[in-house]
């Protein structure tokens, strides 16, 4: 847990910042909320209406695509609630929190870790498919230690006193940033009638571009175009069918 920014262990390990509190504060048990390290899974469909770019060209346009990326409570579309520090180390003992590094898109080395909810994570894993696990941390090379200035230890009590002390000035680790995200397969334009042959990803892309749980997808019975087969509001056609059997 850091306190600022700067901390050189940030995106070392999973972490978390909170806010540099007075400890009379602490003391009396306010709450302190975690500002950084924690992450929400948004996934969209990249198309005019959509509030976020594309992941692909940059922002100058939209591809038609779903994208996945992982984004701080405040930066949430909606909004998501502030976690607490209390609640993260109790989530993370009964395993509804989880950490996890993602690499930058187009970068081997550089990437983030953060904490996030069990199920996005599980999500994530279904998005870049069952045989791509979940990256794990490169380890770090001769010239990515962490390192120290010698100085005489300053044995003065400063509990109290409001200020930042710190010797020289570092980088910025914290920036809040997206990792890169991940853009999903197209689903076919069309397909055999054959359930079993919808993979797992293709499922889940699916899914996320038409905004229904998996259990409610299914092939149309005419062209065999993924679809809401299933639950409320579904039918047997889809509609590029529907509107031809009309016509």
């Amino acid at each position: 847990m850091a306190k600022d920014r700067t901390a050189s262990l940030i995106d070392r390990a999973p972490w978390v910042r909170v806010d540099d509190m007075p400890w009379k504060e602490i003391s009396d048990g306010k709450e302190m909320v975690v500002r950084g390290g924690y992450r929400y899974l948004q996934v969209w469909k990249c198309v005019a209406s959509s509030d976020r770019h594309c992941l692909l060209s940059g922002g100058a346009g939209h591809c038609g695509g779903t994208h996945a990326d992982w984004f701080l409570p405040v930066l949430c579309e909606p909004e998501k609630q502030l976690v607490q520090i209390e609640d993260l180390v109790l989530a993370s003992a009964t395993g509804e929190s989880v950490p996890v590094y993602v690499p930058n898109r187009g970068s081997g080395r550089a990437g983030r870790h953060m904490w996030v909810p069990a199920d996005d994570c599980q999500r994530w894993r279904e998005l870049v498919g069952e045989k791509t696990p979940l990256p794990v941390a490169p380890e770090p090379e001769e010239d990515d230690q962490i390192t120290f200035a010698e100085q005489e230890i300053d044995r003065t009590c400063h509990a109290g006193e409001d200020g930042w002390f710190v010797s020289d000035a570092r980088p910025i680790r914290d920036l809040g940033q997206p990792t890169g995200g991940y853009t999903l397969p197209q689903m076919p334009l069309q397909r055999p009638v054959k359930p079993s042959l919808i993979t797992s990803v293709e499922r889940a892309a699916a899914s996320a571009a038409l905004g229904c749980p998996p259990w409610e997808l299914g092939l149309c019975a005419g062209c065999g175009q993924m679809m809401r087969r299933h639950g409320r509001h579904a039918g047997m056609y889809c509609a590029v069918c529907r509107s031809e059997l009309n016509g």
